[in-house]
């Protein structure tokens, strides 16, 4: 059976109160990684778990396709932020999100949310703003009676007459409040039933969170004239990451905590966050937080080095960056591949050309006075369409398709010389580690030797590369700092580099590489052993699908090369007090950094240790394609002299084009058309309006969980290879079953919208619509 990976890389835009909208999707595409976990484990699944099973296995009986589904890049902004953090934290603990949606519905309530202190107004206050509240809320005929329904009119108005009678210029949210909100989410998401993580091992999860610094910080920017101006950035990214090990684990509570709140600060609702209100709240919750100093140094590193970071002030992450694609995409560059993958770009935005906050007027009115100011502040950074993220993404899958081309084109011709200069009977034979270690290098001898004049040119990007990432290590691991720091450790190393000659002429030539250069690479080029182990798994997984390699050899070979990515992979986070020592001090003594960096990462050892165990797995292969794998793993020097050029030193893991969806009330028809518009609460008040009621809460997020369940079970069946199909009608029977079991499952806990999924279940024909007069 045809192995492949629909992996999801899921954007989440912020949206305020629908956050509760983006709950009920994030939860649907948590089920459905739920669901893949069952089907490849053999266990149970529940709810409309079951129906994405039922479907993965529909795919694999009809199709003869065994399709996994992971989530392994998130990354999200104010309120789509929230739900990234929570999604996140359930696929790395194999915690349940249910927990999550009783809080949501229970605690996103102005009631709940609004301060007390900012609410506790003078007698003059309150009257003076009577009125407005008045106006907004009691007046017949005015907003509340023209977007509520009636039965819900009474909690809303008298919801938004408290929260207009806050003090004025003061944002009405309690900072603390929401901060405890957070840590409860987190405490229950712990604390209740837990599953197995929903990635596989060794596959890493990266969430990427974006703030807002509000006073921002000085960036130095080199120009030729002056040589240096200083301007203000603002932009912030905090980022996750989980190695995928044994033991998972994505962030102590406390710093998802803190990137919830900063990232979530709306702008005149909620004040803007400092660290000091978190530690303020997990000293009255009697919580640590052990690795505070270590996370504010990485999430805060400027603010730090001049010991400022208790008064960095932070604010909602998408007034700068609501689609962060950027750092997702990012995060591409070292994703291991098992199988075949189908990489997709999935971005949530509840309200597609729908303004977050805006001010009356139509699409062709000239705008006023304050129309304008507010649109140039607020609507305009939310609103910029994503057209940028998406060039860049379409360019990275046209390079990848070059790449595609140029290695397919090579293959005969490295295979060829890899044959004149090995044998092709020695080929056969079985391998030996020392063997494996010899074959390696007299590969790169004749890789470089017929290269020519190209591999000069090669010699010196991949010295970059290595120099490069020492640079980025020692950075690290001595103590950090800020942009000066970390300039000043690349030129010390450089300059060692450069006193040693390894970057001479004539220390690279069209003859090879000299011994010292050897010699270096050997003890520094962790990259370059990852490549090519990656291309060994690339080559591995398009042998297996033939399905003809027997199973247990097959797994222990691909079980073997990604054990063995997996600790090239696993650079020391720490180091011991001397080796941090010698890190720290790399500017005044850049050898002695250098050594103890070749000795914390010993990569010869690893070599060894890869070499037996490569040995051991491919001899268990059968002849044809142990053969195979053996010259693609001698030929690797050969594509990566031609293809690290065109990559500019950027590793590509998944070495496949990537696609974008959306998940939006536009794109989710099956049941309803009309969009946000005729689905969603939540859009009232400028995207505030589940904040005023239960019954809205539940109504956005039901529909999200219609809306993800719908895109969903699109997205997947998307996945099948050209002339692959389901049955006629399947498709549009799993999604009326998925539909019918969110109802079902709903109805004890959405109280208080016992009407609507009434009428949901007519209009999915779960039920016959009642008669004229009942």
């Amino acid at each position: 059976m045809r192995e492949k990976e629909l992996r999801l890389a899921l954007v989440c835009y912020g949206g305020i109160s629908l956050a509760v909208y983006m709950h009920g999707i994030t939860k649907e595409v948590w089920r459905l990684a739920r669901a893949s976990r069952a089907f490849h484990d053999g266990d149970a699944a529940d709810s409309t778990s079951d129906v994405y099973r039922t479907l993965l296995e529909a795919i694999a009986g009809e199709c003869d396709i065994e399709l996994r589904v992971i989530v392994d890049i998130l990354a999200g902004a104010s309120a789509g932020g929230i739900n990234a953090i929570f999604l996140a934290e359930a696929i790395a603990s194999g915690a349940s999100l249910d927990p999550v949606t009783d809080l949501w519905l229970e605690t996103a309530d102005v009631d709940k949310l609004v301060d007390p202190e900012v609410s506790a107004m003078s007698r003059f206050a309150k009257a003076a703003a009577v009125p407005f509240a008045w106006m907004l809320s009691a007046k017949r005929g005015g907003t509340v009676d023209k977007t509520v329904e009636a039965e819900h009119r009474g909690e809303v108005r008298a919801k938004l007459a408290n929260f207009v009678r806050a003090r004025w210029f003061d944002p009405p949210f309690g900072g603390t409040i929401f901060t405890n909100l957070i840590l409860d989410a987190l405490d229950a998401m712990r604390e209740g039933p837990k599953g197995k993580p929903l990635l596989p091992d060794y596959q890493p999860l990266d969430l990427f969170v974006t703030v807002t610094d509000f006073h921002g910080y000085p960036q130095r920017l080199r120009l030729h004239s002056p040589p240096e101006v200083v301007e203000r950035e603002h932009r912030i990214t905090l980022s996750f990451h989980d190695e995928g090990g044994v033991e998972r684990r994505l962030a102590d509570p406390a710093e998802l905590a803190f990137a919830a709140r900063a990232t979530a600060s709306f702008p005149g609702a909620f004040p803007p966050f400092r660290v000091t209100e978190l530690d303020a709240v997990l000293k009255e919750r009697g919580q640590d937080w052990p690795g505070r100093a270590q996370f504010l140094e990485r999430a805060l590193p400027r603010h730090v080095a001049i010991g400022d970071a208790d008064n960095a002030t932070l604010i909602d992450g998408s007034v700068l960056a609501n689609a962060p694609f950027r750092p997702a995409l990012g995060a591409l560059a070292d994703r291991p591949v098992r199988r075949e993958v189908d990489r997709r770009f999935v971005y949530i935005d509840p309200t597609p050309g729908h303004k977050s906050v805006g001010m009356r007027g139509g699409e062709g009115d000239k705008p006023g006075f304050f129309a304008t100011i507010f649109g140039a502040l607020s609507d305009i950074p939310r609103e910029q369409p994503i057209r940028d993220n998406l060039e860049a993404i379409d360019q990275r899958s046209s390079r990848i398709r070059r790449m595609t081309r140029i290695v397919a084109a090579m293959q005969p011709e490295v295979e060829a010389a890899i044959e004149r200069a090995f044998g092709r009977t020695l080929l056969l034979t079985r391998p030996t580690p020392g063997r494996i270690a010899g074959w390696r290098f007299k590969a790169n001898t004749i890789a470089a030797r017929e290269s020519g004049f190209a591999y000069p040119a090669y010699g010196h990007l991949k010295l970059s590369v290595v120099v490069e990432e020492m640079a980025e290590t020692i950075f690290r691991l001595g103590g950090g700092g800020g942009r000066h720091r970390h300039e000043a450790v690349r030129q010390a190393l450089w300059a060692r580099v450069r006193a040693m000659g390894i970057d001479a002429t004539d220390a690279l030539t069209a003859r090879g590489a000299r011994a010292d250069v050897i010699d270096f690479m050997r003890r520094y080029d962790l990259s370059y052993r990852m490549r090519r182990l990656r291309f060994l798994a690339r080559r591995f997984g398009a042998l297996d699908e033939g399905g003809e390699m027997p199973r247990p050899a097959a797994d222990g070979a691909r079980e073997t090369i990604y054990r063995l990515i997996g600790r090239y992979r696993a650079t020391p986070a720490t180091a011991d007090k001397g080796m941090t020592a010698r890190f720290a001090a790399v500017v005044e003594d850049p050898d002695g950094a250098m050594t103890a960096l070749g000795d914390l990462l010993d990569l010869q050892a690893l070599d060894t240790a890869a070499d037996t165990a490569l040995a051991e797995a491919l001899g268990a292969l059968p002849g044809p394609e142990r053969r195979t794998l053996i010259l693609s793993y001698l030929g690797f020097p050969f594509y990566d002299i031609a293809t690290l050029p065109l990559l500019q030193g950027e590793g590509l893991d998944e070495f496949d084009p990537v696609k974008v969806d959306r998940i939006s009330p536009d794109d989710a028809t099956a049941i309803r058309e009309g969009g946000a518009e005729a689905t969603l609460k939540g859009i009232q008040f400028n995207n505030f309006g589940a904040f005023f009621s239960r019954a809205y809460r539940e109504n956005d997020y039901v529909w999200g969980r219609l809306h993800g369940a719908d895109r969903l079970i699109d997205i997947v069946v998307s996945a099948l290879p050209e002339g692959a199909h389901l049955a006629a009608g399947r498709v549009a029977q799993f999604k009326k079953d998925a539909f019918a079991t969110i109802l079902e499952e709903e109805r004890g806990r959405c109280l208080s919208i016992g009407s609507l999924l009434d009428e949901l279940a007519v209009e999915i024909g779960q039920r016959a619509a009642p008669s004229p007069g009942t």
